[in-house]
């Protein structure tokens, strides 16, 4: 039995979707790798020739990179990575405190929906040896954003983890600049191990405070070193665009 074509028209809805939230994922990274700085200016043309695609998917990922406070669109002569909103990295550094000292209450006080293994899990990461931990700043990185995403979701509630997963995303492109000095891994460490270790205590006010000191210190050291590393970024890709 034969089966009928696809339409044309039924393809090209099916398919712009991918490749826009292929465009979105990679103009998104370029984003947090500052190979798209703050300030930098581009047209929909020059993404579509270096992505390899059309400017349709292009045009849908630029907006909603627009809707998500990433990118401006500029009258007549194209977008323009948006710079750094501190006052708003501000407010969800405090919505992430929330969240996650009121996670820390909650799986000290047992509620029933928390999730043990995860904090296991945890546990095998950062309760370990100095001679045990890993030095490499990346994977750190990646280890610390996890560390945090965990806690809030073995807490049990999904609401909380899905808008902290949400907050998450929106202060990757800053927070990353944390883990750019060995002393803060070491740091880092330290204070996941003492909140964990506060938590199967079951001491929740200790817990808290730890992990509000610890957020706390983190976006000190963010916001003391951002400019200082875009500035850094975009000397670095002026030497590599040089013939």
């Amino acid at each position: 039995m034969q089966t009928a074509a696809t339409p044309p028209f039924v393809a090209a809805v099916a398919t712009h979707p991918s490749r826009a939230t292929d465009v979105y994922t990679q103009l998104k990274h370029d984003i947090a790798e500052f190979r798209l700085l703050p300030g930098d200016r581009f047209t929909e043309t020059e993404i579509s020739g270096r992505l390899g695609v059309s400017r349709t998917p292009v045009r849908q990922a630029l907006f909603k990179l627009q809707q998500e406070g990433y990118v401006e669109v500029l009258f007549r002569n194209g977008w323009r990575v948006l710079p750094f909103d501190f006052n708003q990295f501000e407010d969800l550094y405090d919505l992430r405190m929330v969240l996650e000292t009121t996670a820390a209450h909650r799986l000290c006080e047992g509620a029933l929906k928390v999730d043990a293994a995860q904090l296991e899990a945890l546990m095998v990461i950062w309760l370990v040896s100095p001679e045990q931990r890993s030095t490499d700043m990346l994977e750190v990185a990646a280890w610390d954003e996890a560390f945090h995403c965990a806690l809030v979701a073995a807490a049990g509630n999904a609401e909380m983890a899905r808008v902290h997963r949400e907050v998450t995303e929106r202060i990757r492109v800053i927070r990353r600049l944390d883990f750019t000095q060995p002393s803060r891994i070491t740091a880092t460490y330290e204070e996941h191990g003492k909140i964990l270790s506060a938590i199967q205590q079951k001491r929740g006010d200790q817990a808290a405070l730890l992990l509000r000191a610890h957020i706390q210190a983190s976006q000190a050291e963010v916001r003391k070193i951002t400019l200082h590393q875009v500035h850094l970024a975009r000397q670095l890709g002026t030497q590599s665009a040089a013939p």
